[in-house]
């Protein structure tokens, strides 16, 4: 299935532009593929309109074929099928590999015409390598959302992070070198004091994002957190750090430890987030991200934050008034983002190890649901 049925500049009004693309798919690219494969089910008209609006071609180019050796199978229809299976939900590639070979639809919409075309599960564990390595997702998320919120003005942006389990070991931690003793008594008054080493969100404003996310953790581990209703509950795996905005789109994703917490990310969010999208108004926060670093830097971009006040932090904690509270209810969207992801977009079904694997994973979801998202702007 080729792109470019129309090919509008998305930078100048992106919902203009989005309501003209979806208007061409329905009436022209739609019929064209029944005429030529008959009926599409709903799912397969939301995989179309996916890849249409997504558009691997031109990102894909750096996994083209070198001409050296034997030439491999099409790394554009590989992407192809890994969004299909998030948008079908599937757990594992062979369950892609079978819907494939069972659905000359879908086959033929990634870009195979014939079964014996399919490559093997290890073709496709190979092409996944190479996707990881190179964030392909990531990239192809990025330039999406950019195309569609470089001149958009945006009212909330919610923020939150939601546990991801993984199917491997926890890093054995190292345990910090042992600090020398201190003499017994009280110093001299003469003695300077030990000089403190800067905390993560003291030194987070002075450095770049990708200083920031150089210095965040990244190694499978343990985290534990206190649920809705109260009970602590604990999982292995990762950490996936999200700042959605209206329309429940998500914008930015960062993968962390499981044990990092919330608020060591938030300031590398507001870095990816204002290079996307730089016209924000108003950044909504829980109570882990109650800091006054963080507050600064959301008013140092020009937003303003709605951050729940946390109740250890102070006796006396402001608490946000009647209007505050009522624009923070919009923060349920970052809620039904990570709910979407998990039950919708494979986001329960990591079957991959290490970070890098298993932020491609989640990115093919995330991917598929952001298009999927922009379109229901239109209904």
């Amino acid at each position: 299935m080729s792109s470019g049925i129309l090919a509008p500049d998305i930078e100048r009004d992106p919902r203009m532009n989005l309501s003209l693309w979806a208007n061409c798919l329905q009436r022209q690219l739609f019929p064209a593929l029944e005429e030529e494969l008959g009926p599409l089910s709903d799912t397969e008209q939301k995989f179309v309109r996916v890849v249409e609006l997504v558009d691997l071609s031109r990102l894909i180019v750096p996994y083209a074929w070198k001409r050296i050796g034997r030439k491999p199978a099409s790394r554009l229809a590989l992407a192809k099928a890994f969004i299909a299976k998030m948008v079908w939900n599937l757990s594992t590639t062979e369950a892609i590999i079978d819907r494939l070979k069972s659905s000359p639809t879908l086959r033929r919409l990634c870009g195979w015409d014939a079964r014996r075309q399919i490559p093997d599960s290890a073709t496709f564990s190979r092409a996944f390598e190479a996707f990881a390595l190179g964030q392909l997702p990531q990239r192809a998320h990025e330039t999406l959302i950019q195309q569609y919120g470089a001149t958009r003005l945006v009212g909330h942006s919610s923020h939150d992070a939601t546990a991801i389990e993984a199917r491997e070991k926890p890093q054995k931690k190292t345990p910090p070198p042992p600090q020398p003793k201190a003499k017994r008594g009280r110093p001299r008054r003469d003695t300077p004091p030990a000089p403190k080493e800067p905390r993560r969100l003291e030194v987070q404003p002075l450095r770049t994002l990708a200083e920031n996310l150089a210095d965040l953790p990244i190694a499978c581990d343990v985290g534990c957190k206190r649920n809705s209703q109260g009970h602590q509950e604990s999982w292995i795996g990762y950490k996936l750090h999200l700042t959605s905005i209206d329309g429940d789109i998500p914008v930015s994703a960062i993968l962390t430890s499981a044990s990092t917490h919330d608020s060591q990310v938030a300031i590398p969010l507001f870095q990816m987030t204002h290079a996307r999208i730089p016209r924000c108004l108003y950044d909504l926060l829980d109570s882990a991200y109650d800091a006054p670093e963080i507050h600064r830097f959301s008013r140092d971009l020009g937003h303003v934050p709605l951050i729940d006040p946390n109740p250890r932090r102070s006796q006396n904690p402001r608490c946000l008034d009647p209007a505050e509270r009522r624009r923070f209810a919009e923060r349920s969207t970052a809620e039904r983002v990570n709910s979407n992801l998990k039950d919708n977009y494979g986001g329960k079904f990591v079957r991959v190890q290490g970070a890098a694997k298993v932020m491609c994973h989640l990115m093919f979801g995330l991917l598929a649901l952001t298009a999927v998202q922009l379109f229901h702007l239109l209904e």
